[in-house]
């Protein structure tokens, strides 16, 4: 591993016992039981909650503000991200008969942590409670967003849901699978409003159950008649604290915390010479987003030659210290995902810097160089592009700096304007802009995610932000969605995956700038397996990495 390994549990505990109680820097070193061979004593982690909770207890995972979302309540599958494949949780498969029937298969053996058994019944009853309370509808079934609304649930068996759809709605399956987490009928039956109910004593199906809380501090025991409790080796995990970078670095360096996933900028700097080890893998490309229905930002001559004239090593050194990897065009992960790359594109997924071809392709589209070194839009009219960035957003401000100041290399007057973040959206709504940064998120279910972004039903309207505020406009590519969303036949999806590539590599309505992160930051003092260079797999879910975790001793 390209980062040496943390000190072993016992050296932790030298260290650890003379830390303060600093509220800035560190959590309060509480004793907990040793744990039997074999197993990990206890994990910390930073608070879920944050501040605002003021001591109110709710492990409620639909309020505002619960004290964990995470290790209680637990949803049907888990998308892995890398490979795409849906790993059974509490469902063990799924299947559409038909783009309006989806057919979920349940895991036997699961037990709520009251006793009672977790059957299809308790799936049905949290699908329609998100029907009469569509606050609580946080996988969109009900709704018409991203394929038709659900019409029916059933329960052919303790162990089966079905449920049918109005009309297509495979573009919802991952919102159904990852969002929804199950809690129980027989306890949530009479409580009203599920966004508003106050869950004071938790009946879940988690790997953890609440042992106590004191309005600053959660501790929370093993389930050990958890469905999975053979690869849950920690016996306690302790929340408590929130942190900013330099508080979350310190206690990470000094051994108050095991876990982080907040942003620290320069992880290898900052705590990475203190025994930390990090994983950053992408989660998402940062784009470059260029308004389509603007003259010169609309001119595909344009877009490509600005793909070719930005430093995107440079973006990249600057914005993420190097930590981050140059985004592809394609706007898969790579490497990670490189044997999903249509043939195509295999070896030029990426746009190289080559400010040559840029003001080549700018020559010949007709944007003529004046005599003060600016060009001209073919019209003959001047160019004076703004890029507009979200104040205090760091990395962002330095993307968008390494953006304009190439774009001035080859003759295009571009300037950066910082605004208030909410003024950024704004733009984004109504599309007064000429450039702004997005982001493409890498999920599996990809006629939403990278579709979704180029079809004419997700311009923005003016009151909310949707996927395509690029504004591209293409009735063959809305038709291509449209069929790839309906599409139940996995052979199918290379098929499409492939024409959807095509537009981001051709016509360019997006730039891909840098890689965006999702934050891993432990210490093996205490845990081994945390995902790795080494040992890579997506640490988007928490409940998966759990499972992977083993004492330092079990490592050989």
């Amino acid at each position: 591993m390209r980062r040496r390994r943390a000190r072993l549990r016992a050296a932790a505990a030298l260290l650890t016992a003379g830390l303060g109680l600093s509220a800035c820097a560190t959590i309060g070193i509480t004793d907990v039981p040793e744990a039997p061979e074999g197993m990990i004593d206890v994990l910390r982690l930073p608070a879920e909650a944050t501040g605002a909770v003021q001591g109110l207890i709710n492990y409620n995972w639909l309020s505002t503000n619960p004290i964990t979302s995470t290790w209680l309540y637990e949803p049907l599958m888990i998308r892995d991200e890398f490979t795409c494949e849906a790993i059974g949780w509490l469902a063990t498969g799924y299947e559409w008969e038909s783009p309006t029937r989806l057919r979920i298969d349940l895991r036997e053996g699961v037990q709520w942590t009251d006793g009672e058994d977790f059957t299809s019944e308790d799936v049905a009853f949290n699908f329609l409670m998100a029907k009469e309370y569509p606050a609580a509808d946080r996988g969109g079934l009900w709704s018409d967003l991203f394929g038709a609304p659900a019409e029916s649930v059933e329960t052919p068996d303790e162990h089966t849901v079905i449920v049918t759809f109005t009309g297509s709605a495979v573009a919802k399956t991952d919102k159904i699978l990852n969002e929804i987490k199950i809690v129980p009928e027989h306890v949530w039956a009479d409580v009203g409003d599920p966004t508003q109910y106050v869950d004071t004593d938790p009946v879940s199906t988690g790997p953890f159950v609440h042992e106590s809380y004191n309005g600053r501090q959660l501790t929370l025991e093993r389930n050990e008649s958890y469905w999975n409790a053979e690869n849950v080796k920690v016996e306690r995990l302790i929340l408590e604290g929130q942190y900013d970078a330099n508080s979350g670095a310190l206690a990470m360096r000094n051994g108050a915390l095991d876990l982080y996933t907040g942003d620290i900028p320069n992880p290898e700097r900052s705590v990475s010479r203190s025994g930390v080890e990090y994983y950053y893998p992408p989660g998402g490309t940062t784009v470059l987003a260029m308004n389509m229905t603007r003259p010169v930002t609309g001119d595909l001559a344009f877009r490509q030659a600005t793909a070719y004239a930005i430093d995107k090593e440079a973006l990249a050194l600057r914005a993420s210290f190097g930590i981050m990897d140059v985004g592809s065009q394609t706007m898969l992960k790579l490497p990670i995902q490189q044997d999903q790359v249509p043939e195509q594109w295999r070896g030029e997924e990426f746009i190289p810097h080559d400010p040559a071809t840029a003001n080549q392709i700018l020559d010949e589209a007709g944007y003529a160089m004046g005599e003060d070194g600016w060009r001209t839009a073919p019209d003959g009219s001047p160019i004076a592009l703004v890029f507009s960035v979200q104040a205090g957003w760091m990395d962002y401000i330095a993307m968008a700096d390494v953006v304009v100041r190439s774009l001035q290399a080859v003759g295009i007057d571009a300037k950066v304007v910082t605004t208030d973040p909410n003024a950024v959206d704004s733009m984004k709504k109504s599309g007064e802009y000429d450039m702004v940064l997005d982001s493409i998120g890498g999920g599996c279910q990809r006629s939403r995610d990278l579709g979704g972004r180029l079809t004419t039903s997700q311009i923005p309207d003016g009151d909310t932000i949707l996927l395509n505020i690029a504004r591209y406009d293409d009735p063959e590519v809305d038709q291509l969605v449209e069929d790839w969303s309906a599409s139940t036949d996995p052979a199918q999806e290379a098929g499409y995956l492939s024409e959807i590539v095509d537009v981001y590599m051709e016509q360019m309505p997006y730039i891909a700038l840098q890689y965006s992160p999702v934050r891993l930051i432990y210490r093996e003092d205490n845990a081994v397996g945390w995902p790795s260079e080494d040992d890579p797999y997506p640490t988007n879910n928490m409940l998966r990495v759990i499972t992977t975790l083993r004492p330092p001793e079990d490592a050989a």
